[in-house]
């Protein structure tokens, strides 16, 4: 079910992000990590980092394999509690059930140009409502299912899913109680939640990268002359 929520405020206190980067980026060619793709000039969990760390009170990555790779981030990794790489649910249920904060904001390392305002817009639904709901970003009606806000009390609900075989996490959405909170691109930005899965998309990241730096260059030359007249 899912119940849409008009948002303002301040994200809850109480909230670890989870960088899902366990994905097998088949898309983007045979031992490719995603997570480490150049996006002008740094990683892309380094994009994801930056935007993610200031809205929450901790971050850890989810990942399997070897976590050495990520040591020069300096962040707890957190690897699968099943075989098989089952995907994000796999991957969120790891999360929830080592994880001591009461909610836990999950995003994707293929989402470099997530919003600023991310946890607070997500988070406001439930500080109004009093609710362990979980909350879903949406852009241009699409729900974006790997970016959510969740309660560490759906995690019976994720393993229950699990050792059924489900492994998508739409479908597990189909039968749970959710609701989702719209975004929309500001200023010069981009879709918030465009994500990059092959290596064109990468090519329009680049671009929009290029164009939002430019953007935002010219606006603050602007407001600094404005503001010296």
């Amino acid at each position: 079910m899912n119940i849409p929520a008009q948002t303002m405020g301040s994200p809850p206190a109480n909230v670890t992000g989870v960088i899902l980067a366990g994905g097998l980026a088949r898309r983007m060619g045979a031992g490719v990590d995603k997570a480490l793709l150049p996006l002008a000039g740094r990683p892309l969990l380094a994009h994801v980092l930056e935007r993610l760390a200031p809205q929450v009170e901790r971050v850890v990555i989810s990942a399997n394999g070897d976590p050495e790779r990520f040591a020069a981030f300096g962040l707890p990794i957190l690897a699968d509690q099943r075989a098989d790489a089952q995907g994000p649910l796999a991957g969120l249920e790891a999360a929830l059930a080592t994880i001591k904060t009461h909610w836990i904001l999950s995003v994707a390392v293929d989402l470099p140009f997530l919003p600023n305002d991310l946890a607070a817009k997500l988070g406001d639904p439930l500080q109004r409502r009093h609710t362990d709901e979980v909350v879903v970003a949406t852009s241009a009606s699409q729900c974006h299912y790997v970016v959510a806000l969740w309660p560490r009390s759906v995690l019976p609900a994720l393993t229950a899913a699990l050792t059924r075989g489900q492994r998508s996490l739409h479908e597990w959405f189909r039968h749970h109680p959710h609701r989702t909170v719209p975004f929309s691109p500001t200023g010069h930005a981009p879709d918030p939640f465009f994500n990059i899965n092959c290596p064109t998309d990468l090519q329009v990241a680049e671009a929009l990268y290029r164009e939002q730096a430019a953007a935002d260059a010219s606006l603050t030359g602007f407001t600094c002359y404005r503001g010296a007249s």
